[in-house]
């Protein structure tokens, strides 16, 4: 069995860094964590918990490490307590997001989707089982 026991990052390049960083830091709460003189912002996925936190970091387009390109992402995925999921979802809809439903393969999960201002699918998830 692997010693692995979460996921720490996702690493997204992005166009226009102050758009990304108002939507996953006003639109999905997330909290900005780096140091303002860092290019990449790091924002942090629910509480401080003392160790490594889950993040989204955001790298701008055209930085040495990403001069060019589009990477691939098939979407992130979020999770919400069962009972913050319709409240959720009427909360992201009166900010006038578009939101699009899915079903998982195999799991009691229910989820819907929007996209960040990249156009990557976020997808906002609950147990169900």
């Amino acid at each position: 069995m692997s010693a692995i026991r979460g996921l720490v990052e996702v690493v997204l390049v992005v166009d226009d860094l102050d758009k990304s960083v108002a939507f996953y830091r006003d639109t999905l709460g997330f909290e900005l964590f780096s140091p303002a003189q860092l290019p990449a912002k790091f924002l942090r996925i629910g509480p401080e918990t003392g160790g490594v936190p889950q993040q989204i970091v955001l790298v701008p387009r055209g930085t040495p490490d990403r001069p060019s390109g589009a990477p691939v992402l098939h979407h992130i995925g979020l999770e919400v307590a069962p009972e913050n999921f319709e409240p959720e979802r009427e909360r992201l809809t009166n900010l006038g997001f578009e939101l699009r439903t899915g079903q998982h393969p195999f799991m009691p999960v229910e989820a819907f989707y929007l996209d960040d201002p990249d156009g990557n699918e976020i997808e906002i998830a609950t147990w169900r089982g």
